[in-house]
């Protein structure tokens, strides 16, 4: 699974712009709009979440689950989880 933020961070990383990204994972620029504007997990058919994993792996780019590690080194991006507020 993708977030929207993680979808927004891989991009820059990749120095693509929504147009390029469609291009390469060969969806729409709607369709890739409509992803990053979504909040949270992005939700799509499966084949299209494919086309964008895989464009973006090929752009170099790991996408890292929630809990997982990467094991292949390089740099990345991860979002921390919020704190709890104590009461």
């Amino acid at each position: 699974m993708i977030t929207s933020a993680q979808l927004r961070a891989a991009r820059a990383l990749a120095r693509f712009d929504q147009r390029t990204l469609a291009a390469h994972a060969g969806l729409s620029l709607p369709t890739i709009q409509r992803m990053e504007a979504s909040e949270g997990v992005i939700r799509g058919n499966v084949d299209s979440l494919t086309k964008l994993i895989e464009a973006l792996d090929a752009a170099g780019i790991e996408v890292i689950g929630d809990g997982a590690t990467s094991s292949a080194g390089g740099r990345g991006v991860r979002l921390k989880r919020s704190p709890r507020r104590k009461r």
